[in-house]
């Protein structure tokens, strides 16, 4: 009889989570270690709060690496099964945006939308790319990406940002519908989280406070437990999954 999915841990499974040194990336870190995995760590320059992270993990380790270089991103996947001889479970929330009002055409530059699609969008696909082949002899492997209310709805930091969540969103549902039966793609699309990236955005905050349904933003730990879950969902592949206090309703 199968596991109540709840229930299920992954005290076998190696989780490569990019980005992970602090906010969404290191709260699904401590999720996923938690429930027993095997974590892989990754920043591009928080390199001392990565390292840290891991330490505190059991079986962790940390790996420096740009998703948005070709060469490290395979190095990163490649490294990774190096260490640890498999990966059943790739994590994409490495990202990155500029704030621009939306208004200001000008200021959202081809350099801007080319330095956050380099990341957001082409960085998750050559990580990806590079997994396939370890997440399909896994026999269980899966994607979850960290995407954006932002690519669900007409808001978000900047446009050049809202557009490659979208991106990646709609990527989400490609592979899924590509990768099956061997491999499930899922996100997440949370609305506001209070994290060291956010930390400055009181107005924002207290919008989402007074327009949402549950009158809060999101913390860390309410969008890893939405990607524990999207791991633990056996039947589940091409969603992606609002994480927004229901922002989106209004």
């Amino acid at each position: 009889m199968t596991a109540i999915a709840g229930t299920r841990n992954f005290a076998d499974q190696v989780v490569l989570i990019t980005g992970s040194s602090s906010g969404i990336g290191a709260a699904t870190a401590r999720a996923f270690a938690h429930a027993g995995a095997t974590v892989v760590v990754n920043s591009v320059s928080s390199v001392e709060a990565g390292e840290a992270l891991a330490a505190e993990l059991p079986s962790a380790s940390y790996l420096q690496g740009d998703v948005s270089d070709e060469a490290e991103a395979k190095a990163l996947v490649a490294s990774t099964v190096e260490r640890h001889g498999r990966l059943d479970i790739l994590v994409n929330n490495a990202g990155t945006t500029e704030v621009i009002s939306h208004a200001d055409l000008e200021s959202a530059s081809v350099e801007v939308w080319r330095r956050i699609f380099d990341v957001n969008v082409f960085g998750t696909w050559m990580v990806t790319v590079a997994a396939v082949e370890h997440l399909r002899a896994s026999g269980r492997g899966q994607v979850l990406n960290v995407s954006s209310l932002a690519g669900e709805r007409p808001t978000g930091s900047s446009i050049p940002y809202a557009c490659s969540k979208a991106a990646l969103s709609h990527m989400t549902r490609l592979l899924a519908n590509t990768l099956g039966p061997d491999i499930r793609v899922n996100a997440v699309a949370p609305g506001l989280v209070d994290t060291p990236w956010t930390a400055s955005w009181d107005v924002v905050r207290e919008y989402v406070g007074n327009l949402a349904p549950l009158r809060r933003s999101a913390t860390p730990e309410d969008v890893a437990e939405v990607l524990i879950g999207l791991a633990r969902s056996e039947y589940v592949t091409g969603e992606v999954v609002l994480v927004d206090g229901g922002l989106a309703l209004r």
